[in-house]
């Protein structure tokens, strides 16, 4: 990794040396001496990092800036963070600024990503739900033009009794998804997931083997707890299982007395290798990396699981 520009502590950029990038793809891919490298056909995306906090114009300067870095960088795509727009300090707040997706909330992002030229992966937005109650966590994609082109309701939604932590009910205040969601954008077929998703394979899945994906886009506010100890090896064995690139994209450091999240935002290849990592897991920046859609392709060709792996109704018939 080879970070360009360091401004402080809090303001980072790093970005992969493509060089670097290609050797160690094609020293992971090598097949009795033949490289299984394919021409290079690379685009650049960036996945951003953030402690959001419960003020949303606060939220919205660090993303206009980080939108700009990326534009900068010439980034087509930048991900970022499960509730980038705003955590609250206290139960109720995130369904009281709750807004539907045409809502003024929402226009100033797509208006950002008009402004700048670039596709944006929104995330975890707090959609307004179907009764005063409840909320939809959101993910939105918009493109280039700020158009909204796809939105993932998340599925799973958190229910946890985190062990040396506290309780989390997210059914309590959100509904639940039924949609399993996918998008085509310049750099590939957006898979679209939201954070506890990322426990569940089957959406994953789904996603590969139904709906096409390439890229798989997990934006998340994991745990302290459960980050330390999982988030890595799961987003790294989803790109491995499903032959994809994985754009992570996380919450990071203390938001407010009751809530403290594990920043660790990635990019992994179809390999399993990392190839973007924000190096200051407690930094607000983003992190950019090329990535190559002809990899994606020559990692299926050389190990097709596709064609090998049993259907699910195979495993539904099965004698156990």
């Amino acid at each position: 990794m080879m970070r360009l520009s360091c401004y402080s502590v809090n303001h980072i950029i790093t970005l992969s040396s493509p060089s670097l990038l290609r050797r160690r793809l094609r020293a992971s891919l090598s097949v009795a001496g033949e490289s299984t490298m394919a021409t290079t056909n690379s685009l650049r995306v960036a996945a951003a990092q953030m402690t959001s906090i419960n003020d949303l114009a606060s939220n919205f300067t660090t993303c206009s800036r980080l939108v700009k870095e990326a534009a900068s960088a010439g980034a087509k795509l930048l991900c970022f963070p499960e509730a980038f727009s705003f955590i609250g300090a206290k139960d109720g707040d995130s369904v009281r600024i709750a807004q539907p997706l045409d809502g003024p909330i929402m226009d100033q992002y797509c208006s950002l990503a008009r402004e700048s030229s670039i596709w944006l992966s929104l995330g975890g937005f707090q959609e307004k739900g179907s009764d005063p109650q409840h909320l939809f966590n959101t993910h939105v994609v918009v493109d280039d033009t700020g158009k909204i082109r796809s939105t993932y309701r998340k599925i799973h939604l958190f229910d946890v009794d985190v062990p040396g932590g506290r309780v989390y009910k997210e059914s309590s205040f959100t509904e639940s998804g039924k949609d399993v969601v996918a998008v085509d954008s310049p750099i590939g077929r957006l898979g679209l997931s939201v954070c506890y998703d990322l426990r569940f394979p089957e959406i994953y899945q789904l996603l590969r083997f139904q709906h096409g994906a390439q890229i798989l886009l997990v934006p998340a506010a994991f745990t302290k707890v459960t980050g330390e100890a999982h988030w890595e090896i799961l987003l790294r064995a989803r790109a491995i299982e499903n032959q994809c690139y994985v754009i992570a994209s996380a919450q990071a450091g203390i938001h407010n007395d009751k809530r403290e999240s594990y920043g660790d935002t990635l990019i992994i290849d179809p390999w399993g290798t990392i190839v973007g990592r924000l190096p200051d897991r407690l930094a607000t920046g983003i992190v950019v990396a090329d990535i190559d859609l002809s990899l994606v392709d020559s990692v299926r060709e050389k190990m097709p699981v596709a064609k090998q792996r049993k259907p699910f109704d195979f495993w539904r018939a099965a004698s156990l």
